[in-house]
């Protein structure tokens, strides 16, 4: 047997010890007896957990300087939890955390200065220990609690540590050390939770949001307790009902709620096979750059590859590596109105720090107010509403093309005569041009080229649009990165880019917040009730709780997935949903005036009785809607429950369906599948229900003609049946047969018997026997006799055509069957 060479022994030692777990090479103990220490040189000596997820000790932050910290063990940047001295980091030779004979944990630089210590004064201390948890506590002999690090978190809480009135998060600085930042979540004197810029020069309350009062936050300030709580499991609860659930829900996961140095509140969940970390399930602020005090005073918050801070023109940056400091002017403005201009910044908003608000004002009223006011710096006016807002400090500045704010800054009238800023005068003047007078256009630059006299319009809206342009190719890669594997869009799915960039998923705790805890019942189905609600960004929404969902979570998100694709004008628009644990509910856009059925049926909303003329548009936009998701759309959609309550109408009483995608989904083609259990309401199933041949389009041609013979008659199929003796299916069976005999007699007075009497004939006859006969062939027994919606659509437009109430004109209706 060949012996190893002693250096060959040494190298193999060295790989087994470097593939050790992290710890074996530390002094393991997980507690400090009284009268021991830890030095700073020595960065092997630290106390690790039982379960060795957590470490404590000396944490390097800079070159020689170090912090007495807790981290994540497990993690593979050793994310830290907590600090004692974030702000005044200790050398890196000669330091030391000691628990003394008093009981005090003291921690001292290297010249024996006491930086930090745990406040304690008990004879009895026994003993600093690291608990699982990651909880540093003092104990006696007992173990009783003498003092915990749980009591003074940094900027991170963890399961079942506590925020508190007197326990709030500070954010870590954006320098990379450990110092503390100008962030803070805590408990507001009206016993809310908050977030907060408490910078140097100016406070800021962010989130929630500022606009709205509590109740709309959704949010309680009737209870003093002021304190919250991170389960074991991923759900936060706070006394001022803020709560919310990680994605992940469940045990066995590490976590940690982290106010992070951009502002953000951020709910972390770690990947034990990556051992990082990542945002699973929650963050507060949805939208980065509404976070105050991102790029500092003047500064500008920008959505393009990642959020960036820039200065408008006519600023500078103050510190580069440090945009919390803002922008500074490179010209000083006059307090004389006639030696400043105003530089137009549009899709910009300054939020806060108005001089004041007015309504009602015209733009040169608005101009005139910040040109006589020296402390005001700029002013916002929104177009239509004659909103003034005069600003008299520029802070919290945002740029987005979602951003609706024009912002007019005040500008030094002899810089815009010689730089290439477009601006608008300061007061209003007039322009001479060949001796004509001209009324100078609000945005339209005065600012002039020497030679040629052309407006110079490049540099501020290259500046503008630059990062527009960059905002909007990222967003387009990712949407390409995210479904690169599935099929390209059809260039027929009208609408299909607007919609999936909005389509997200909402967590359980954020919508019942925007329906105050499910309060506001608008409607009520057979799939579950319909809550009206307010979302952050001041959408009002409408959400439905889905009851006795028996898919499972796969395919809900798939069939959710197709759901976020479809936009058509005719169908109720999709904005999200929400899946968690039991919860399963879908968001979408309020349709104002309510359901079909109760305009219909009840006597119009708020008694307004449906005219012909709504009723035959009503038609059609049905057609239309399932037309489009019968063929046109990405994936053939089958409604598979078309009825008057699932037909909403909205500020113009047109049309949108709702509850589509509810149903199975079937391929493209017509072939049709199985579906599990019937779906539908009384009076709309079409026969082939009860068969056993698979399902496909034709189940929605045949609801609809039944909603047809409603919109013409006023009246509910399901009132035909006299006593309930007979089935609705028969009854309806009987009367189309009746109609269809009179009408192939020729005779025409059952037309004027069969609308509905309330209409008191003021009704487009030709279209009322169109929709009669349309309605006839949709309601045939054999499925292949019925017509697709598209041809029905085509019918419906041919008489789309204004006769006089009272008019009859006879016209032959051919209609195209299909598979």
């Amino acid at each position: 047997m060949k012996r190893l060479s002693r250096p060959c022994i040494l190298a193999a030692l060295l790989v087994v010890v470097s593939t050790l777990p992290p710890f074996c090479s530390a002094i393991r103990r997980d507690s400090l007896t009284r009268g021991s220490s830890l030095s700073v040189e020595d960065d092997t000596d630290i106390l690790v957990s039982q379960d060795e997820s957590f470490a404590c000790g000396f944490y390097k932050a800079g070159s020689n300087a170090y912090a007495f910290s807790i981290w994540f063990a497990n993690s593979a940047n050793a994310t830290v939890a907590w600090t004692a001295n974030r702000d005044q980091l200790v050398n890196g030779r000669g330091s030391r955390i000691t628990l003394r004979r008093d009981g005090r944990l003291e921690l001292t630089d290297f010249d024996g200065t006491l930086v930090w210590s745990s406040n304690t004064s008990s004879g009895s201390a026994d003993r600093a220990l690291l608990l699982n948890t990651g909880n540093l506590v003092v104990v006696d002999a007992d173990n009783t609690t003498l003092w915990q690090s749980f009591d003074s978190p940094t900027d991170t809480l963890l399961p079942m540590q506590p925020i508190t009135k007197s326990t709030p998060l500070v954010s870590a600085s954006a320098s990379g050390l450990l110092s503390s930042g100008y962030y803070r979540f805590y408990f507001d004197t009206d016993n809310v939770l908050r977030l907060i810029y408490d910078g140097p020069d100016f406070s800021s309350i962010y989130w929630p949001n500022p606009m709205y009062n509590v109740w709309v936050n959704g949010r309680t300030s009737y209870n003093s307790t002021r304190n919250g709580v991170l389960d074991e499991m991923g759900y936060f609860y706070a006394s001022d009902q803020l709560e919310f659930n990680a994605s992940d829900y469940g045990h066995g996961i590490t976590r940690r709620l982290t106010l992070d140095y951009d502002g953000n509140l951020r709910l972390y969940s770690l990947d034990k096979r990556t051992r990082t970390w990542s945002v699973v399930s929650w963050q507060a602020v949805l939208q980065p750059c509404h976070v105050h005090g991102t790029c500092g005073r003047n500064g500008l918050c920008v959505y393009s590859a990642r959020v960036r801070c820039t200065c408008p023109p006519g600023f500078e940056v103050n510190d580069p590596s440090d945009w919390s400091k803002g922008c500074k002017r490179k010209h000083n403005i006059s307090c004389h109105p006639h030696q400043n201009r105003f530089l137009r910044l549009p899709f910009t908003d300054f939020w806060g720090f108005d001089l004041n608000y007015t309504s009602g004002l015209s733009f040169e009223e608005c101009r005139k107010i910040c040109s006589e006011d020296c402390s005001c710096e700029a002013f916002g006016y929104r177009q239509g509403l004659g909103q003034c807002y005069p600003k008299t400090t520029l802070f919290n500045g945002r740029s987005s093309q979602s951003t609706n704010n024009t912002i007019y800054m005040k500008f030094p009238r002899n810089v815009g005569e010689h730089s290439q800023y477009p601006v608008i005068p300061a007061a209003a003047e007039e322009l001479v041009c060949n001796d004509a007078k001209v009324q100078p256009l609000a945005g339209q630059s005065e600012l002039r080229r020497k030679a040629g006299g052309k407006t110079k319009w490049e540099y501020f809206y290259g500046f503008v649009m630059a990062f527009f342009a960059v905002e909007a190719l990222f967003i387009a890669s990712g949407w390409w990165f995210i479904f690169r594997r599935e099929k390209k869009p059809s260039s027929t799915d009208e609408g299909y880019q607007a919609i999936s960039s909005q389509f997200r998923r909402f967590t359980y705790a954020e919508l019942k917040r925007a329906t105050r805890d499910f309060k506001d019942v608008v409607g009520r189905g057979g799939s579950g009730a319909v809550y009206k609600a307010a979302l952050d960004d001041e959408r009002v929404v409408a959400v439905k709780k889905l009851e006795d969902v028996i898919e499972g979570e796969e395919e809900f998100n798939a069939e959710l997935n197709l759901i976020g694709r479809i936009y058509h004008k005719n169908l109720v628009r999709m904005f999200g949903f929400c899946s968690e644990r039991s919860h399963r509910l879908l968001v979408s856009e309020f349709v104002e005036n309510g359901s079909l059925d109760k305009a219909l049926f009840g006597g119009g909303a708020a008694g307004r009785l449906l005219r012909w003329s709504q009723r035959y548009q009503i038609g059609v936009g049905v057609a239309k809607g399932l037309a489009y998701l019968h063929h046109e759309c990405l994936e053939w959609v089958i409604h598979c429950d078309v009825k008057p309550e699932n037909i909403l109408l909205d500020q113009d009483w047109g049309p949108k369906i709702a509850d589509f995608g509810l149903a199975k989904l079937l391929n493209r083609g017509g072939v049709g599948s199985n579906v599990s259990r019937i779906r539908g309401t009384r009076g709309y199933i079409a026969p082939e229900w009860a068969s056993s041949l698979p399902i496909n389009g034709k189940v929605d041609v045949y609801s609809y003609g039944v909603v047809l013979l409603e919109l013409v008659k006023g009246e509910r199929v399901s009132n035909w049946v006299a006593d309930g003796v007979e089935e609705v299916g028969m009854v309806l069976r009987r009367t189309v047969m009746m109609l269809k005999a009179a009408l192939e007699s020729g005779d025409e007075a059952w037309i004027g018997e069969f609308v509905d009497h309330r209409l008191e004939g003021e009704v487009n006859w030709r279209q009322a026997m169109v929709m009669m006969e349309i309605a006839f062939a949709c309601l045939e027994e054999e499925r292949n006799r019925r017509p697709t919606m598209d041809s029905v659509v085509q019918m419906l437009l041919s008489c789309d055509d204004e006769i006089p109430a009272g008019g009859r004109d006879k016209k032959q209706v051919i209609i195209s069957n299909g598979p």
